[in-house]
């Protein structure tokens, strides 16, 4: 109901013809509906608006609003708050440095970069490091970024972490945090000159183009790189809070986020943190550079476990969400699309195929291209790929012995793969006796030699013997000329 008053207070009486029920100031053609009667809502006349929708208007007006809320950025993380206080946005760099963190960042930057009241960025880095690549993109977003960023390092900035904290604006650090440590690796190895080289050289250009001093970064990354007083030789270079502070390194020793804004002198500003979502998460961990590797090697195991054994299906199953899972992860990150996915189906159907096809032939090989070129495509570069594929080809190749040797075969192999075999059981035992013996002895033909036959020795031997080519009557003498393996010849004596 709207209840409208002239501005001496008093209340207007209905228009001509207006029903004896409806409310002062309403008209009954606006009755229905809850639709307000043009004019109604101007200047300063309206003193309380209470309207009932139903049906198709309510449900009009609640997709109105949101589409409202949505374009002006009314929806929260778009506007800044309502009290006006610019905005400081703190993004976690936690755990590894991995495709998955890429993404979270990239994202992270985003919602910063459109909401108009930001401030600043401060990236809380507690890290053991990571992909070099995955780092070099994370200095890619900070550096093309339109806002400042402050790297607030609450734990370990080491290795790749150091690399990131270096691209930033601004450097701070908490009691007990450390930076340095980042000589590049190859597994378990001292990765070789060609790559400590140009990685030594990227560190130094970093620090150098943030205004710090760039043979720090070079100690950080060379073990025998010495800096009198700083660094000794064949010792890598983490330094403490304080010894940062000291070099130039950290611009700020801080307890907590609060007193680092209060140092960077922002005055009043709402902290508003960007948390990874579930998805995000999921993702992280199933990108990871030993978790991929194994979903991918269980995925395969699972499906040739499956084809080779009998059983209820269990293998194939786990084979089979193993497989979504490392596909999956990608995706979600945002590495790759269904088309790759569809790909390596192809692959299996292929393989399929086949399998059903005496002899291996186009189909087969086509089908192992397929799953292989997919496999390396999803991952986020092709050395990844290569990577995952070697090690969950080995891995296959282990559990799939191990599962032969415990599991009954189908089978349906039975059909491809001849496996019959005669023992002692069936009435068959191999021939080991030497007939070089009977080499120069004589007899006589007891069947024609057509040119197999047999003969009777003197001593009443009976030998199954064959000749040169030559037929030879029964009853003829013969003598043994040879032996050759299981083959016994003779000639007419």
């Amino acid at each position: 109901m709207v209840s409208r008053g002239g501005k001496d207070g008093r209340q207007d009486a209905a228009p001509t013809g207006a029903s004896s029920t409806a409310p002062q100031g309403w008209h009954p053609q606006y009755r229905r509906g809850g639709i307000l009667p043009p004019g109604i809502l101007k200047g300063k006349e309206v003193n309380i608006v209470k309207i009932k929708f139903t049906g198709k208007g309510a449900v009009l007006l609640a997709f109105t609003v949101l589409a409202a809320a949505l374009w002006t950025g009314v929806l929260p993380g778009v506007l800044p708050a309502a009290d006006g206080l610019p905005e400081v946005y703190a993004i976690p760099l936690e755990g590894e440095i991995e495709e998955g963190l890429v993404r979270f960042i990239q994202r992270a930057y985003r919602e910063a970069e459109a909401d108009p009241g930001v401030k600043a960025v401060i990236l809380e880095i507690s890290t053991p490091g990571g992909r070099v690549d995955s780092a070099q993109k994370i200095r890619k977003i900070i550096e093309e970024a339109s806002v400042t960023t402050v790297a607030l390092v609450n734990g370990n900035a080491l290795s790749a972490g150091a690399y990131v904290a270096l691209a930033c604006d601004r450097i701070a650090m908490m009691p007990g945090s450390v930076i340095g440590d980042a000589e590049p690796r190859v597994g378990d190895e001292r990765a070789d000159e060609k790559i400590l080289s140009a990685w030594v050289a990227e560190m130094a250009a970093v620090a150098e183009a943030h205004g710090r001093d760039p043979d720090i970064a070079r100690a950080m990354v060379d073990r025998d790189f010495v800096l009198e007083g700083v660094s000794e030789a064949g010792k890598l270079l983490t330094l403490t809070d304080q010894e940062a502070k000291e070099l130039g390194y950290a611009d700020y020793l801080v307890g907590n986020i609060n007193t680092l804004t209060d140092a960077l002198d922002y005055g009043d500003v709402r902290i508003r943190r960007v948390e990874t979502s579930v998805l995000e998460q999921t993702a992280r961990f199933l990108t990871r550079s030993y978790v991929a590797p194994f979903l991918l090697m269980i995925g395969l195991a699972g499906i040739v476990i499956e084809v080779l054994t009998v059983g209820f299906g269990i293998a194939g199953i786990i084979g089979i969400l193993s497989l979504c899972l490392y596909f999956g992860g990608y995706m979600i990150a945002g590495f790759t699309e269904w088309e790759i996915v569809l790909l390596f189906i192809a692959g299996v159907i292929l393989l399929g195929v086949e399998a059903c096809i005496p002899g291996f032939g186009i189909f087969g090989i086509a089908g192992i291209g397929c799953m292989a070129a997919s496999i390396v495509m999803v991952a986020p570069s092709w050395q990844i790929g290569i990577q995952s594929l070697a090690v969950a080809l080995l891995g296959t190749f282990a559990l799939v012995l191990l599962s032969l040797r415990f599991l009954t075969r189908r089978k349906f192999w039975n059909k491809i793969i001849l496996n019959l075999s005669y023992g002692k059981e069936e009435g068959y035992v191999a021939q080991r006796q030497d007939y070089t013996v009977y080499e120069g002895r004589r007899g006589k033909a007891y069947t024609p030699l057509r040119p197999a036959g047999a003969i009777v020795l003197d001593d009443n031997t009976r030998l199954d013997v064959v000749t040169d080519g030559d037929f030879i009557e029964k009853g003829a003498d013969v003598v043994v000329l040879r032996v050759e393996g299981m083959r016994i010849i003779v000639g007419v004596r």
